[in-house]
């Protein structure tokens, strides 16, 4: 009777696992490239923005590169025949109020904007991406205490948006 409660139980939980997957309850994307795509080229991200946080620019392309590199197959190269070229620009960063408690300004906003571009060589083919974050800080920060506060959230959010939309098509 033991054995067959310990086949029992190990055979419920595959069924579970399969009915699970099977009703598409849970869907995981993976990072979708073609197979015959090997090389990847990021450049350099610039800050067209009204306000430049000169920070931004050079953080988000690095991260962007070393996510790039580290949770895909393809190889970072400088060459201009790359299978892929990135490039963008950030065109929104801007603040505002978000909140008011008794007639004072409560929190504040800052929403960060870029454009991608993927250049596919191998289908001969551009795609553009817009990506747009908020990040609230207290209106009691200003924004330097909120830039530096906020910095590696804002540059890592950018860039898992960035990697999504180019790479999950989310």
């Amino acid at each position: 009777m033991k054995i067959l409660y310990k086949i029992v139980k190990p055979v419920q939980l595959i069924t579970l696992i399969f009915l699970i997957g099977g009703c598409h309850i849970y869907k995981f994307r993976d990072v979708s490239i073609p197979i015959d795509v090997k090389t990847v080229k990021v450049n350099y991200i610039e800050n067209k923005a009204q306000y430049v946080n000169p920070q931004l620019s050079p953080n988000l392309s690095d991260k962007l590169r070393q996510k790039i590199v580290s949770q895909t197959r393809l190889t970072q190269t400088n060459a201009d025949n790359a299978d892929w070229e990135i490039s963008g620009y950030i065109n929104n960063y801007s603040f505002s109020t978000s909140a008011i408690s008794g007639q004072r300004e409560a929190n504040n906003r800052l929403t960060v904007g870029v454009h991608i571009t993927l250049n596919d060589r191998k289908l001969d083919k551009v795609s553009e991406y817009d990506v747009s974050r908020n990040f609230e800080f207290p209106a009691s920060q200003s924004l330097e205490q909120a830039e530096a506060s906020l910095g590696d959230e804002i540059i890592r959010s950018l860039t898992d948006d960035i990697f999504n939309r180019i790479f999950s098509q989310w």
